[in-house]
């Protein structure tokens, strides 16, 4: 097979293997990560300055026959110009659908996709359909396809016996990604069952206050093997995200993984990737306006009206499935094949060696 090459214009700083294993990591860079090592293809950064391996600061390789394009399309002239003869993709790992920021931007580089021919790599189906219907709406939609390849988690990752404690919970994402409601659901919870705490971390991206809530334990951004340690015993990952929809979902595959379910919306990819109605939730609209009245409050701000929240039964859903969880009807999972390492990247392979050697027109 033709040497591959990721690139990566967005990236907001350096990452490689050894950064993966020691400091906090987002989705799609660890993602990338584990595809490019398993498929031993390069990987360039807009911001990288100094090689570490096959880690390369930006450059032309000669030989190339595959490129990937991460999230943003504005790179495809500088890669059309840099690998001429290269079958290209874009791999998009953000919501995008019709009329959105993500899809008036793909739309504007609508002509350059379909000359360069590029194949758009989605990483959920529920992804794909937005995109689909973004290419639909632009006109391209016979002349670009999209087509699925799930996020991978790593082979390895499985229950390992560790002793599960029904009193946490654990929230590990960026807190953009509903974390404000999520404190106002666990102030309910608490009410409910004092003996409740949450840990809270995140991938390192994003960073937001910590607010001195009863019950909660910040960690910070943290390396993925000390989130899995804290999943592992946890009741479940308590993840009630209806504001920023997740289109793949890592912690979701993660936590399955290592046997502990996740209490979390049907949005975005959600229900695709957990695959139990048990462990999503529907979004009220009631869940909608009130996070609406108060997105613009801080977490310390948000104690009087999520108090006046739960008497009206708001977060009733949430405890009721807590308290049922604790009770002894708390999901069984695990490792799911669809995201196993070895399986997604021999998915890769497979797209790359169907188009190996087929100049483009």
């Amino acid at each position: 097979m033709s040497p591959i090459l990721f690139f990566d214009p967005t990236c907001q700083q350096p990452y490689d293997t050894q950064t993966l294993q020691r400091q906090a990591s987002g989705g799609t860079e660890a993602s990338l990560t584990r595809i490019a090592d398993a498929l031993d293809a390069f990987v360039v950064q807009h911001n990288r300055t100094a090689a570490c391996g096959r880690y390369l600061a930006p450059t032309s390789i000669a030989g190339i026959g595959h490129v990937v394009l991460n999230r943003d399309p504005r790179a495809l002239p500088l890669l059309r110009k840099l690998y001429p003869q290269a079958r290209l993709y874009l791999w998009l790992h953000d919501r995008l659908y019709p009329g959105s920021t993500r899809g008036r931007r793909l739309a504007s580089m609508s002509r350059q996709l379909c000359e360069a021919q590029v194949s758009l790599i989605c990483v959920s189906d529920s992804q794909r359909r937005d995109v689909e219907a973004t290419l639909y709406k632009m006109g391209v939609s016979d002349r670009v396809p999209a087509l699925t390849i799930y996020n991978p988690v790593d082979d390895a990752l499985a229950p390992d016996g560790s002793p599960v404690d029904e009193s946490k919970l654990v929230f590990f994402s960026a807190p953009n990604k509903g974390l404000k409601f999520t404190l106002d659901a666990f102030r309910a919870l608490r009410r409910q069952m004092p003996d409740l705490h949450l840990v809270v971390g995140n991938p390192g991206y994003k960073i937001g206050p910590a607010t001195d809530i009863a019950g909660v334990r910040y960690l910070g951004a943290q390396p993925q093997y000390r989130i899995h340690a804290e999943v592992r015993t946890a009741l479940c990952t308590f993840f009630p995200n209806f504001v920023i929809p997740e289109t793949f979902g890592l912690v979701f595959a993660e936590s399955k993984a290592l046997g502990t379910p996740v209490l979390t919306h049907d949005c975005g990819a959600a229900a695709e990737i957990l695959g139990d109605s048990r462990q999503v939730l529907p979004v009220r609209a009631s869940y909608r306006i009130y996070e609406h009245m108060l997105s613009g409050l801080a977490p310390r701000w948000r104690a009087a009206p999520a108090r006046f929240a739960a008497r009206c039964g708001l977060f009733d859903a949430y405890i009721e499935r807590i308290r049922a969880w604790r009770s002894g009807t708390r999901p069984q999972t695990g490792p799911d094949p669809r995201f196993h390492l070895t399986a997604v990247a021999n998915q890769w392979r497979a797209l790359f060696a169907a188009n190996d050697g087929k100049p483009r027109d």
